[in-house]
């Protein structure tokens, strides 16, 4: 989608947004929208877009997924996750109202900042601050993100990880088509597992050290990676688009943790997830991206990653 196409559907929907960047090469920023981010090269965006959500409003019966990148906490599922906590998943409306808010900017870079109230699938509430640092490094033909992800817990009470497990979660969505694929280079097959039940004998190969996830978009399926994994690319022929993400190192007194869309009745796997492969059945994938979790969560206490994504076309 063009720039000016896409800057005009905010506009005629009065929300919103933040920019850095030129018409060529930008970032936007969705401050009404989630917060989520929009990757522009050569004067298109890159993300997945979905234009009924920007001139529309999630509900508690259809939640709009606006696309682009966006900060969610991990995990969704399991009796500590936070899609769950009616019985039912659904996206919490603390996330999808929240407002963001600019408090620091520059030519190449942007703080944003929004308080999200948390209702995990104990029903313990867990109020917080998401922050979205991004720096802007833009070239002829590509543009690399480095986006600091953090969710700082406010708190009064001490909440140990078996009552809380709480990490950002980077969730970069991309559209896709037949010969789209995601690969990464990994010498113990066990550090790659399946985190739904679907069948993966089709959508996955090995070529030595190397794994390929086919990502067309016809197949709902999540791919959980261990923290062996340095990056995963995500490769689109028909539009000659790569893209790479970095999930640089989480702090010494954190681990990665269960993030698996499962039933709230649960417990968490103690295998944990640094990143992930999700490939939806509507012609969209994501290539995510996750922090990791304390032992103890004080107030004040932020959990914070840092992930480098870099778009380059062809």
């Amino acid at each position: 989608m063009k720039l000016e196409r896409f800057l005009s559907e905010f506009e005629k929907a009065k929300k919103r947004v933040h920019i850095i960047g030129n018409s060529e090469t930008a970032v936007i920023i969705a401050l009404d929208m989630e917060g989520r981010i929009f990757t522009v090269l050569h004067g298109h965006v890159l993300n997945k877009v979905n234009l009924e959500a920007i001139n529309g409003q999630s509900t508690f019966n259809n939640y709009l997924n606006p696309g682009g990148d966006v900060l969610w906490p991990a995990p969704e599922g399991t009796t500590l996750g936070y899609q769950y906590s009616t019985g039912d998943w659904r996206v919490s409306p603390g996330l999808y109202y929240a407002r963001y808010l600019v408090t620091e900017s520059g030519d190449n870079h942007v703080t944003v900042i929004t308080e999200v109230d948390l209702i995990n699938n104990q029903g313990l509430g867990i109020p917080t601050i998401f922050k979205r640092n991004i720096l802007l490094f833009p070239d002829h033909d590509s543009i690399t993100l480095s986006v600091t992800e953090s969710i700082t817990y406010i708190g009064n009470k001490t909440l140990k990880k078996s009552e809380c497990n709480l990490a950002p979660w980077s969730l970069c969505q991309l559209d896709c088509d037949l010969g789209s694929k995601v690969s990464f280079p990994c010498q113990d097959r066990s550090h790659v597992w399946n985190l739904y039940d679907s069948e993966l004998n089709e959508c996955m190969s090995w070529e030595n050290i190397k794994c390929n996830i086919l990502t067309e978009g016809s197949k709902r399926f999540q791919i959980g990676i261990g923290e062996e994994v340095p990056y995963i690319e995500f490769f689109d022929p028909s539009k000659g688009l790569k893209v790479k993400r970095i999930n640089n190192a989480i702090s010494s007194n954190e681990m990665y943790i269960d993030i698996r869309d499962v039933k709230p009745t649960i417990p968490p796997d103690p295998k944990g997830v640094r990143y992930s492969v999700y490939n939806d059945n509507n012609r969209f994938m994501e290539i995510e991206a996750a922090g990791g979790c304390p032992e103890i969560i004080h107030k004040g206490t932020e959990m914070k990653v840092t992930v480098e994504t870099t778009f380059i076309k062809n």
